[in-house]
């Protein structure tokens, strides 16, 4: 039962990093003087439905905090600060996009398309930084706590940061991979020289690449859920981070019908908004 709960995370996680990863790489279209005049470009649409793809991202979060509590105490407490970061720069992504078509001024819309494009692309970097922060692991404590400075001197040393060389270079190789997904994502939904079959197909593409990298990490780490870079018997794992048998079958028969309406609702939403 614990194996389960951690691939329905690592499925809604995934699911959410596809959804709204070409939402945070259509970035691009904030530079494309031609993509801004095109209706179907989603930058210009205010009542842009992948707003809802945050939907899964909470849901992933709720699901840690049920399924493996002890995984959410430490690494909630451990990434305070980036975490507090991130759902900042969630809410100025979000009213950049409803505040920029409200006026019509030549400084108005550029400082909310400067807002989206900046968090858009500090999110991706982030999201890459904690990925490699809990690939290369946290230093948990015998109480199943850590802290990491958000940054350090930047020099090779034993003691790291949220933010160093490598998961820098983890949080730039997520923000290339996300604006690819999102131009791509543009290419197949405005008018371009390339085929509408072989824009849809790389598209997909991208999204397979997105799942399988994301799931290849996931299982990499099995059944770690937080590596210990001090001491690996200290590690959290999916059987001592987890919540009891019973809690579990019970949740899952929750779990399922909540799910399957929420995905429902996702594809009635994206087949009438963006049917064009």
């Amino acid at each position: 039962m614990e194996t389960l709960w951690f691939c329905l995370v690592a499925i809604m996680i995934a699911g959410y990093v596809v959804l709204d990863g070409f939402d945070i790489g259509r970035v691009l279209c904030i530079f494309s003087s031609r993509a801004r005049t095109l209706k179907n470009v989603p930058c210009s649409l205010p009542s842009d439905p992948s707003d809802g793809n945050e939907v899964w991202l909470l849901a992933g979060g709720g699901t840690l905090y049920f399924a493996f509590p002890a995984l959410y105490a430490s690494s909630f407490s451990g990434f305070y600060l980036p975490i507090m970061i991130v759902l900042w720069l969630l809410i100025v992504r979000g009213i950049s996009i409803e505040f920029r078509g409200h006026i019509a001024s030549p400084v108005w819309t550029p400082i909310w398309d400067a807002g989206f494009a900046g968090g858009s692309l500090l999110l991706a970097i982030f999201y890459g930084a904690a990925l490699g922060n809990v690939v290369r692991g946290v230093p948990l404590d015998a109480s199943g706590y850590f802290f990491l400075p958000l940054w350090t001197d930047f020099r090779a040393s034993s003691s790291a940061g949220i933010l160093d060389w490598y998961t820098i270079l983890t949080g730039v190789a997520a923000l290339l991979a996300l604006t690819m997904h999102g131009a791509l994502w543009i290419a197949m939904k405005t008018p371009a020289p390339m085929s509408g079959l072989s824009a849809l197909l790389a598209f997909l593409s991208s999204c397979a690449y997105l799942v399988g990298m994301l799931t290849s990490a996931a299982f990499g780490v099995y059944p770690l859920l937080l590596p210990a870079s001090t001491d690996p018997a200290l590690s959290l794992t999916v059987a001592n981070a987890a919540a009891g048998s019973y809690g579990l079958h019970i949740g899952l028969a929750w779990f399922i019908p909540g799910m399957l309406l929420s995905a429902a609702y996702a594809t009635f939403t994206y087949r009438r908004f963006f049917a064009d």
